[in-house]
């Protein structure tokens, strides 16, 4: 029984016990009169608490017999008794837990009264003293929890001291890699081993560090990786090993080891951080056990911070860190090479299959970049559908022919979803690293402009960085430009202009003109959409832009609504697809039209055919608040997308406006000439008007006319002028066309553009 009580107490560390219990023997005696004392040990058959008048020191097998029996006794309150003497007998009680655990015993020194020579039986003693057992064994767990939660904030307090320690040196880790050093110069000095080794396969993490400065043999560190990564990932959980077989010394390195799992957010281990010490060491003990594990779970949010959960790259802090780095210890920038790449229409395999199944298209396509990498690479997750990577010691062709793979590689991915699959494919731009303040940021930004010159030239493609590239050079200045927009917009530094759109077919028609919006420079001079939409629409300030547009145009014509009733102009307001995604904006215009006072049935907003097939439940909602109010619509560039027909009987639109890129060649070009004339019979079987867009010479004008279309704007119908200016002049158009013969199905006509 003995060494059952030293395996107990080695298993389990005894409980601080404290105060006295003696409110529990009055109970005792009040319950059984003939107790002479009453004896209290723990489960380990250490002393607690005796009364006065005895304790039994000299009766140690008492105690042990009644732990031993409640080992085996599966009553609530498992007992003894035993006879000391001709008058006293002692019962023992044991104390269990509320999870079977034991928590003490119980000894009451009882006497023979008077006449009675056989002392009673245990069960009646029991039932005699139950409620002081109970409200004892209360007491004893109440202490017993007490102590455990004692011993666990002493714990808690050396493993906060540790973290403290660590995160007052991290201000001293200029990276990642630098922060792993401090964990294993931690575990060195805190654990006194004789080396520690952190290694995280997946993430090209592999680092060891020895107390006398000696590194360990590659070879023998590689087989420990090999052994304990196995050993971890099938045990998942922390191992020590203090006790080396001869067969396990033949296979590894002989070394005492303590290892600790550092684990994925899903809860895989993908890593271990290991501590060794030589077979004469003293054996790695619990304390250690903490510290390391403590570490271990330092590594693994350095780790979960580093890389992204999804695809398993850098997370592009992790990557600007590590890049930077790299690039400072080179000698020539220029040999460091970045690639950035963004798949093709991730949204459209979104919006039909699914967001999970556009997640999985981005993981297949971090792998893909991943396995063509050369080792010495770092990739990252720049965000969403965008990676980056930063090839070391390359040339702009060798690059892109990294580059080249990757694509290869991405356009093999052969998806599924459902029943049906789809076409992965990916642009890349490969820029170099040159010698500036923000080396890093300049290239990341030239490779993002290379990229999206890919796409303009068709998707699926790798583009260099070139200086002389016009769709480079223009998207370059799409940077350079933002700041100018920003500070416009800020000031107020825009105007309106007005550009007539008129009948081609006799003088009847009410005007109608098309809202252009110009930017003002520093001197005053007019910069034309073309200069700043595109950088406006890269950097997501078109709903910006667009609410400046409606908001002026709301006030001017609100300051001259006698003049521009409903019987007399329309206007049109071009919107963006950004802005029917803004789910604030609906509301914004018809705040700004309640407000200024105009007439809806004044306005048609032009609405571009992407855009609204792109948007389409919210361009239907957003078309039938407006038109309930008297808002007119035109899908703008009709023609240009590859399901104008399919989607255009979802749309209640007023007018379709026919892309310029037909009108400019009709005349020449037959298949344009066919496509003009099949839009406008489309149009008036479904009841709408058309309008030829750069209609800019009055042999177009003619030619249009004859296909059937309804309306023309460009300069052979009439230049732009102010809004402001054109305003002022409404008493002349209306004096004007008050003498024309106007069927009256075109009185309400509208159109309307940016």
């Amino acid at each position: 029984m003995a060494s059952v009580l030293e395996t107990k107490n080695i298993a389990v560390e005894r409980p601080a016990a404290e105060g006295s219990l003696d409110p529990y023997g009055r109970l005792l005696r009040m319950l059984m009169p003939s107790l002479r004392g009453v004896v209290v040990y723990d489960g380990f058959s250490n002393l607690i608490w005796s009364s006065d008048e005895y304790n039994l020191s000299d009766e140690p097998h008492i105690i042990t017999e009644a732990i031993a029996n409640a080992l085996i006794d599966s009553a609530e309150y498992p007992g003894t008794a035993r006879t000391l003497d001709a008058d006293r007998v002692i019962y023992s009680f044991a104390l269990r837990g509320d999870h079977i655990e034991l928590l003490g015993v119980v000894s009451l020194v009882s006497r023979l009264s008077g006449t009675q020579i056989e002392p009673r039986p245990l069960q009646t003693v029991r039932q005699l003293v139950l409620p002081a057992l109970e409200c004892l064994r209360r007491e004893m767990a109440l202490r017993m929890q007490l102590g455990s939660r004692e011993h666990d904030l002493s714990l808690r307090d050396r493993d906060l001291d540790l973290v403290l320690d660590l995160s007052s040196k991290q201000s001293e880790a200029a990276s990642d890699a630098d922060e792993f050093s401090l964990i294993l110069k931690t575990a060195l000095e805190r654990m006194d081993c004789a080396l520690a080794a952190l290694w995280v396969p997946d993430k090209n993490v592999s680092m060891s560090s020895t107390r006398s400065g000696q590194p360990m043999a590659a070879d023998s560190l590689k087989r420990a990786q090999h052994h304990l990564m196995a050993w971890m990932q099938l045990q998942q959980r922390t191992l020590v090993v203090n006790h080396i077989s001869k067969v396990a010394s033949d296979v590894a390195a002989p070394y005492k080891i303590l290892a600790c799992p550092v684990r994925h957010r899903s809860e895989r281990v993908m890593g271990v951080l290991a501590m060794f010490n030589p077979p004469s060491a003293p054996d790695f003990d619990v304390a250690q056990t903490r510290i390391a594990e403590v570490l271990a779970k330092r590594a693994t949010n350095i780790v979960r911070a580093q890389y992204d959960s999804g695809t398993g790259l850098m997370t592009r802090q992790a990557f600007e860190r590590q890049a930077l780095a790299l690039i400072g210890a080179s000698n020539d920038a220029d040999d460091n090479i970045i690639l950035y790449l963004d798949i093709d229409r991730l949204h459209v395999i979104n919006e039909t299959f699914g967001m999970h199944i556009g997640d999985d298209v981005i993981v297949s396509v971090a792998e893909s970049m991943a396995k063509n990498l050369p080792a010495g690479a770092l990739s990252a997750r720049i965000s969403g559908d965008r990676l980056a990577a930063l090839i070391p010691r390359s040339t702009m062709e060798g690059a892109a022919e990294v580059a080249e793979k990757i694509r290869a590689a991405a356009a093999a991915i052969v998806p599924r979803a459902g029943q049906g699959s789809f076409e992965v494919s990916v642009c890349v731009g490969v820029a170099p690293v040159q010698n500036s303040d923000n080396a890093l940021a300049h290239a990341l930004a030239t490779a993002e402009i290379a990229c999206k010159a890919a796409k303009d030239r068709g998707r699926n493609r790798v583009e260099m960085f070139q200086d002389s590239d016009h769709s480079i050079i223009r998207r370059h200045t799409d940077i350079l430009i933002i700041g100018k927009l920003r500070d416009a917009l800020d000031t107020n530094s825009f105007r309106l202009d007005a550009q007539p759109i008129l009948p081609l077919r006799g003088n009847y028609g009410r005007p109608r003109f098309e809202l252009l919006i110009r930017m003002l420079g520093d001197r005053g001079e007019i910069i034309p959409p073309s200069k700043f939409l595109s950088s406006a629409e890269r950097y997501q300030l078109m709903p910006t832009i667009d609410r400046w547009v409606v908001k002026r145009a709301c006030e001017l014509l609100g300051a001259h609504s006698s003049n521009v009733g409903e019987e007399f102009a329309r206007f049109a307001i071009n919107l963006s697809g950004q802005s029917l995604q803004d789910d604030t904006f609906l509301d914004f215009v018809v705040q700004q039209l309640k407000s200024s006072g105009v007439p809806p049935s004044v306005l048609c907003f032009e609405l571009t055919e992407t855009a609204t097939i792109g948007n389409l439940t919210k361009a239907q909602e957003f078309m039938r608040t407006l038109q309930e109010l008297g808002c007119q619509f035109a899908l703008d560039d009709f023609g240009t997308g590859v399901s104008s027909l399919a989607y255009l009987k979802d749309l209640s639109v007023n007018y379709l406006k026919i892309d310029g890129s037909f009108v400019r060649d009709a005349v020449s070009n037959a298949r344009s000439e066919s496509m003009i004339k099949a839009i406008a019979q489309l149009a008036k079987v479904m009841c709408m008007e058309t309008i030829a867009e750069y209609v800019e010479t009055d042999a177009l004008r003619v030619r249009m006319a004859d296909l059937g279309v309804d309306y023309g704007q460009g300069f052979a119908m009439g230049k732009a002028q102010t809004l402001e200016d054109l305003l002022q002049e409404l008493a002349i158009y209306e004096a004007t066309v008050s003498n024309w013969s106007i069927p009256e199905s075109l009185i309400d006509t509208v159109v309307i553009a940016t």
